[in-house]
Order: structure tokens, then C-alpha cells, then sequence
């Protein structure tokens, strides 16, 4: 069992329902394996969690920013809360160290360990906001995800995938990117879309997902890690 005593004092935080702590741990493959562990799964706590992050981070622009519109702060927020951020965040304090999984999701690594870190985040919390109240959590955020908003800000990080790479390739390479549709495959409910993105006639990058637009994401945030851009 993970000793949270440790986490707790990496964060300076001293949570008075410990169980509250180490549900935001659980990922339901763990119980899968570990039926009789004794607690629930972290679902409901992130969901809790995703809506306490939104409120601080909306409150935090809003106040910080009276000069700002309603459209940057949306992009600022929504570059604060992604699942890159988020992952990045929990890794940087240690959540890496404690979650409870499944002994295949433990060889997991990359998109996969991404999601479920970006998840914890959200689950812890929803978990510190139960146990001491919102603006404890209001300053557990403020100290370790919102100090990357001059960093996101300056290197232009709010803007979305597509945009920056188009922004990058014309200054760079005096190009405009083009995107092409290379595979769809699946049911009309469930489509699967694999989008290439070139430069001229030089395929730079692919992207996969649900959509058309997602794919398209995908294939220029590929793009933008190859060009190392």
C-alpha cells in the first residue's frame, strides 16, 4: 500500500479523511484486480474536481484580467485545464508515485499515462475540496498548475494546434500547411479519421481521431513535436 503520509508532506496539506486522499488514487482497473480493497474508484471525485478547477481558474482570469475579453480568457483557461497541463502538473508533484492500477495499466506509458494523471489531478481536487474547503483549493492551484499561465501566455500556448503550426511554417518555411483526409475507417457512429498534414507536397505528420477537426489537431500537435517547433 502507498504511504500518502508522504504525499501529503511533499504538499504541505493534511487531509483529515484519508480516505478521501487515497480514492483520488483509485483507478477502476485496480479494483478490478483488487476487489476487496474497500474503497470506490476516483470517477466521481474527478468528476467533482473538473468543475472546482473550472470555477478557480474562471475566478482567478476574471479578477487577475479586468481588461482581457471574454474570448482570450476562454483560451487561457482551456490551455490551463487540458490534460497535457494537468499531467504535466501531477507528474512535476509526484502523483506518478501514488496511483493505484491495474498491473497493466502500470506498463502504460505515453497518451494513455497522460489521461490517467491529467484525471487524478481532477480527482485530488475534487478530494481537497470535501475535505478542506474551496479556497484551500484555490491555493493548491494557484501554487502548482496557474503559475504556468505567463509561460502559456508567452510562448502561445492558448492557441490551438493547428494555428500555431500554420503560424510557424509560414515565418519559417514560407509555406501555408494543407490537411488530407488518408483513411476513414468504422461505423457511422463510431468513424475513425486519419489526417495527414503537409507542406507542399511533403507529408510532415498524421493524426487520428473521431472527427475530422480532431484528427486535424492531432496531425499539426505531431507536426509541431517532429519540427520540434
Amino acid at each position: 500500500m502507498k504511504d500518502f503520509s508522504l504525499l501529503e508532506k511533499q504538499l504541505n496539506l493534511k487531509f483529515k479523511n484519508k480516505d478521501l486522499l487515497t480514492q483520488a488514487f483509485v483507478h477502476r482497473s485496480y479494483l478490478n484486480e483488487n476487489p476487496k480493497f474497500g474503497l470506490f474508484h476516483n470517477e466521481r471525485l474527478e468528476f467533482l474536481g473538473d468543475a472546482i478547477l473550472e470555477q478557480v481558474v474562471t475566478d482567478y482570469l476574471f479578477l487577475k484580467y479586468p481588461k482581457k475579453s471574454e474570448g482570450e480568457l476562454t483560451s487561457w483557461r482551456a490551455s490551463l485545464v487540458n490534460t497535457k497541463i494537468l499531467a504535466k502538473t501531477a507528474q512535476e508533484i509526484g502523483f506518478n508515485d501514488f496511483l493505484l492500477l491495474s498491473q497493466g495499466e502500470l506498463k502504460e506509458e505515453g497518451r494513455a499515462r497522460q489521461y490517467v494523471l491529467a484525471n487524478t489531478f481532477e480527482a485530488f481536487v475534487g478530494a481537497l475540496y470535501l475535505d478542506q474547503g474551496l479556497e484551500k483549493c484555490q491555493y493548491f492551484l494557484e501554487k502548482y498548475l496557474i503559475k504556468e499561465l505567463p509561460r502559456i501566455i508567452r510562448e502561445g500556448l492558448f492557441k490551438d494546434s493547428k494555428s500555431r503550426f500554420q503560424e510557424e511554417a509560414q515565418e519559417r518555411v514560407r509555406l501555408t500547411p494543407s490537411y488530407n483526409l488518408l483513411e476513414q475507417s468504422g461505423p457511422d457512429h463510431a468513424k475513425r479519421f486519419v489526417i495527414g498534414v503537409f507542406l507542399g507536397d511533403n507529408l510532415v505528420a498524421k493524426g487520428e481521431g473521431s472527427s475530422k477537426q480532431e484528427a486535424e489537431d492531432k496531425a499539426a500537435e505531431e507536426a509541431l513535436r517532429i519540427k520540434k517547433w
